[in-house]
């Protein structure tokens, strides 16, 4: 497993991380259920060609494993597994593999989730003999964190041959990884870490049951007289499915205390005289600027911000908390880059808040619907609008409640996947509290402009992990 050079130190070395063993778990238990064919709604063929989720935690090992001769790391790996063959029977479309039924006839294709012609889900044990501090000291993440997932640069189509679900557990001196890459076509950030959390909750309790605090809604949602067997008008993956390479960009972790936010928030809101613009469109909107002014783009040109969108509350009645697969949307806001950078942050976290307010019901049936008459799938290079800025995961996930017997994790690092030129990552701070950590992503020279902005910089706190 070989990184080679394509975003965060400018001068990377070739390192390696060696793998030791490599394995695919089935559920413990086969549900009847999963002897049917799962059907995929528009929300998840949408995602098709874009690329599998890659997010991990960072743990110190307890002292006594650094020079057991392996016993720690042994049990860890053997009971992570145990764990896991639990969580795939409440989750088992995670151990199935894609299909396709080709209508060449009408021109059309069928893609699903096959759950019985599968090896099941990938499990990597792997070594890197580098240490915790090796990883989260640099200015810019690693380049080495890349290796710490399966499915490099593979999209989600690929779900036909590769494992939905694949974890890797990377060994560090002092440290372990445990990186899990799921196919975006199966899950949203939300489901994502649902069925994490989930894993986490099985290891902890460690006896045997194969109950859980929240059981994923597994059955697919589709809009009346619609589904579940929806056809793309396709016959051939060339004909939808593309690939993206990222320009060459350093990836850099800001951290937001509570204080910050707070202070953002109410400058915000004084700034529009309203009370209604919540932290994380303050934050948003300070993003945009920022970015904005460290790009130096002409004043006549358009710029945007979109944020993704949990569409699960925003459908009348609601879809339940625990539906498990794609319920999203990007909204987006727009604006000349004169009247982003002239007008106040106020007026920027204003337009952030009444785009996502304006994201209702009708709003998010219109454009199921538009798809059902004209199905398409996401390509990243159409998404990646390099004037633009995405917000996307969330601080509300429950990220650090993932516990393996390693404590609290130390830190949050993903993969290469969705990563471009104003790609911003969101992911609740390490020490809790409100605070909340960006993963940003920018070309060199755009980075060290947003390094020198005195109003984005003075939002960051330097956190010492």
């Amino acid at each position: 497993m070989t990184v080679l050079p394509q975003f965060g130190d400018m001068n990377p070395t070739l390192q390696t991380v060696r793998l030791i063993s490599d394995c695919f778990i089935k559920p413990r238990t086969t549900p009847d259920e999963s002897k049917q064919p799962y059907y995929l709604s528009p929300w998840d063929l949408l995602m098709l060609s874009v690329q599998y989720i890659q997010k991990g935690l960072l743990y110190s090992k307890p002292s006594a494993a650094v020079d057991d001769g392996g016993r720690f790391i042994n049990d860890l790996l053997k009971k992570l597994k145990h764990s896991l063959s639990i969580a795939l029977v409440h989750f088992y479309p995670l151990a199935g593999r894609l299909a396709t039924i080709r209508y060449e006839d009408e021109g059309s294709s069928l893609v699903y989730v096959d759950c019985n012609n599968s090896p099941g889900a990938r499990f990597i044990h792997a070594r890197l003999d580098m240490t915790i501090s090796d990883i989260l000291s640099p200015t810019n993440v690693p380049l080495i964190v890349q290796s710490f997932f399966d499915h490099d640069r593979a999209v989600n189509y690929e779900g036909h041959s590769r494992p939905l679900l694949s974890i890797q557990v990377t060994e560090l001196l002092d440290g372990v990884f445990i990186g899990c890459s799921i196919n975006h076509s199966i899950v949203d950030g939300s489901s994502y870490w649902h069925f994490f959390n989930m894993w986490s909750e099985i290891f902890q309790a460690d006896d045997g049951n194969f109950s859980i605090s929240r059981p994923p809604i597994l059955p697919r949602w589709f809009p009346e007289t619609h589904g579940p067997i929806l056809k793309l008008p396709f016959t051939e993956p060339d004909q939808f499915i593309s690939r993206f390479e990222a320009p060459q960009l350093r990836e850099r972790i800001f951290h937001i205390s509570p204080e910050s936010l707070a202070i953002l928030k109410a400058r915000a809101n004084t700034e529009h005289k309203t009370n209604k613009i919540s932290s994380f469109q303050s934050l948003s909107a300070l993003v945009w600027r920022s970015i904005t002014r460290a790009r130096g783009l002409s004043p006549d040109q358009t710029t945007g911000c979109r944020l993704a969108t949990n569409n699960r509350s925003r459908l009348n009645p609601p879809l339940p908390e625990n539906y498990f697969g794609n319920s999203i949307q990007a909204v987006r806001a727009v604006a000349t880059v004169k009247e982003l950078l002239e007008n106040n942050l106020g007026w920027a976290a204003w337009k952030l808040h009444e785009a996502v307010v304006s994201h209702d019901d009708e709003k998010v049936r219109n454009h199921v619907n538009k798809w059902l008459e004209s199905p398409f799938v996401y390509q990243i290079a159409q998404l990646f609008d390099p004037l633009s800025v995405m917000m996307g995961s969330s601080p509300r996930f429950n990220k650090y409640g993932n516990v393996f017997g390693m404590g609290k994790a130390l830190a949050l690092r993903s993969g290469y996947a969705h990563k471009f030129d104003g790609k911003v990552s969101c992911y609740p701070g390490s020490e809790g509290g409100g605070s909340i950590d960006l993963e940003l992503c920018l070309p060199p020279d755009f980075m060290s402009a947003l390094e020198a902005d005195e109003e984005f910089m003075n939002a960051c706190t330097t956190l010492t992990h």
